[in-house]
């Protein structure tokens, strides 16, 4: 087993900076190549993390050998080429969401990792906060009984990120906010319920804010400002219906934008009980205890969910535990969206492939 496990970094963006400083405080660990498509990036990263080696060809960097994994962080379009490429180069893979663009691509990855026996761990944060660990704990103590029914909300008033960049141009993002920030809650509520064979979804995406984009009143925007010469060709509302075996329902309502007030909220409902939580307040699980309803409010100690899942990632690569979020589960979620999609166009309910 290999003491430390030697990371590299594609993408310096946001993100890869997160996980850069979360992976400074993960056992067995540490960051020894970074890259990114832009000179002036890798430069400035260069001084400011004190890391050497660094490159504006990941190909190059994968060549390095004492390399054993990589974090792709780069935009959505880019994600299977970087990870099969590193799959293929014997590195193992930690992939930020979403997977990929669809799951044709998706599937690449997967059967990259299997035949090279490489760890690939999707970046679904949420799994590993304090919070849904907590929840999960309840529901796998039989706490709601049998699971019937699921409601997430995810809805932002003004929220488009980068608009016209490529954040809402299909071919580059794989879609609008129900690929950007729904594929967490939707991943979220099929961990915490092991709900993980989804059969068929009715759904309709709207884009009614995006595409108008002048017209478009915001108070920020992440990874602005709006380029009014680019494109908008993605979803900024999207809602419907998923149906699992033994008449198992997921509801779901994800915008970037709408005329509402924003807020989260994941819903489970069990014949036993159920919770409510992801909503800025505690958890709280409704139940019945000797005769009368209770509310039981449970306690935690927060904790840096970066930090979490990386741990688990470094532990399934030196063979003391399981990623945090398997590929094989971000095959299922892309097969889920890319179905939404195809119900919206339809027009009716379609079978989950």
């Amino acid at each position: 087993m290999k003491s430390t496990v030697h990371v590299g970094i594609i993408g310096l963006g946001a993100i890869g900076n997160v996980h850069i400083d979360a992976l400074k405080n993960v056992p067995n660990a540490r960051v020894t190549a970074i890259c990114d498509a832009n000179p002036e990036v890798v430069e400035a990263a260069k001084a400011s993390r004190g890391i050497d080696r660094a490159f504006t060809d990941y190909r190059k960097m994968l060549k390095e050998k004492d390399l054993d994994a990589v974090y792709v962080c780069t935009p959505n379009f880019l994600h299977c080429e970087a990870a099969v490429a590193s799959l293929k180069a014997g590195k193992h893979v930690f992939c930020e969401k979403p997977m990929a663009l669809n799951a044709r691509q998706a599937k690449k990855m997967v059967d990259a990792a299997r035949a090279k026996r490489k760890v690939l761990q999707m970046g679904m944060a949420w799994r590993s906060g304090a919070e849904a660990q907590t929840i999960k704990s309840f529901i796998d103590n039989g706490y709601l009984g049998n699971v019937y029914h699921m409601r997430v909300c995810l809805v932002r008033r003004r929220g488009i990120p980068g608009l016209g960049g490529w954040f809402t141009t299909k071919s580059k993002s794989g879609g609008g906010g129900l690929i950007d920030i729904g594929v967490h809650f939707l991943d979220l509520v099929m961990w915490l319920t092991g709900q993980w064979k989804p059969q068929r979804v009715s759904a309709a995406l709207y884009a009614e804010f995006g595409r108008r984009m002048r017209d478009y009143v915001y108070t920020g925007m992440w990874a602005g400002p709006p380029r009014f010469n680019g494109t908008f060709d993605v979803d900024d509302y999207a809602s419907g219906l998923v149906r699992f075996p033994k008449n198992v329902t997921l509801a779901f309502e994800i915008a970037w934008a709408a005329n509402a007030k924003g807020g989260n909220v994941v819903e489970i409902l069990g014949d036993k009980g159920g919770v409510r939580g992801f909503d800025g307040n505690p958890p709280v699980i409704y139940t019945e205890q000797n005769g009368r309803l209770v509310d039981l409010a449970p306690q935690f100690a927060n904790c840096n969910n970066y930090e979490v899942q990386s741990v688990r990632f470094i532990d399934a690569i030196r063979g003391k535990g399981t990623p945090a979020a398997t590929g094989e589960e971000g095959l299922i979620v892309m097969k889920l969206l890319d179905a939404i999609h195809k119900s919206s166009k339809m027009g009716r309910e379609v079978t989950i492939g």
